[in-house]
């Protein structure tokens, strides 16, 4: 049985003092949902505050980013130990926003995710089409690319720490949401994906988010789909009651 994870994506928002006012406010609200991973990763400039908010819940708190390397004369950037040390367990790579606006490439989703792995952080790793490509019927097209580019490399043990997360981009901050059945569908192809290179126990037990719109109000649809096993959640993160919604789907 593959346990859900529900992580919120708040993107460029919040400060540190309302990092931790939400975390206040959400953590008696979830406190009871011991079935599910519940992850927040805010902006760096949060993190110290977010970890200290979440001490001692079931709360855990993840970075957007990071850099594949462990230092050096990189302006700008932070290393997955770093992440470590300031209290992440959880790091998103290769979200549509970062290779769409930063040139995050399949080869850096890699290496990022191989730092993340060797410095024990659980990585979500993103993948998903455009709408263009799913128009020319290319979305599995898409997927298999950036499934062989970014994770194919990986040894099985490393990829058994992997979580994926499947974001249409289209989808995404756009109140466009794929069908449930248009998810379960890309769900389906990423786990035959995962039986070729990995094999059927790593299809069976790699856990497959969602993310693009995800609410309260859709979470139970998509959640009935049998490949779905929780959400990256953007911005119904940001309000409290509303991802607690989610969380306790």
């Amino acid at each position: 049985m593959r346990k859900p994870v529900i992580a919120g994506n708040w993107k460029m928002y919040k400060h540190p003092a309302e990092a931790a006012g939400f975390l206040h406010d959400l953590a008696p609200l979830v406190d009871a949902s011991s079935q599910v991973d519940i992850v927040v990763c805010p902006p760096f400039v949060d993190v110290a505050a977010a970890v200290d908010a979440a001490r001692g819940t079931n709360i855990a708190i993840g970075a957007q980013d990071l850099f594949w390397l462990k230092e050096g004369a990189y302006t700008g950037e932070v290393s997955a130990p770093m992440l470590v040390a300031a209290g992440c367990g959880w790091v998103i790579i290769g979200h549509s926003e970062r290779r769409q606006y930063f040139g995050e490439t399949d080869d850096s989703v890699f290496k990022k995710t191989v730092a993340a792995l060797d410095a024990g952080l659980t990585p979500i790793v993103c993948v998903g089409e455009r709408l263009e490509e799913r128009e020319a019927g290319m979305t599995e097209n898409v997927l298999a690319t950036q499934f062989a580019g970014g994770l194919s490399g990986l040894t099985p043990e490393q990829f058994a720490h992997v979580v994926i997360a499947y974001e249409p981009v289209w989808a995404i901050g756009t109140g466009r949401t794929a069908t449930p059945e248009m998810a379960g569908q890309a769900h389906h192809f990423l786990r035959e994906q995962i039986a070729v290179r990995f094999g059927d126990d790593a299809s069976q037990t790699t856990r497959i988010l969602y993310g693009g719109s995800v609410k309260p109000d859709n979470i139970k649809g998509l959640m009935a789909q049998e490949d779905l096993d929780g959400a990256l959640v953007g911005g119904a993160s940001l309000d409290p009651v509303s991802f607690a919604a989610i969380v306790n789907f």
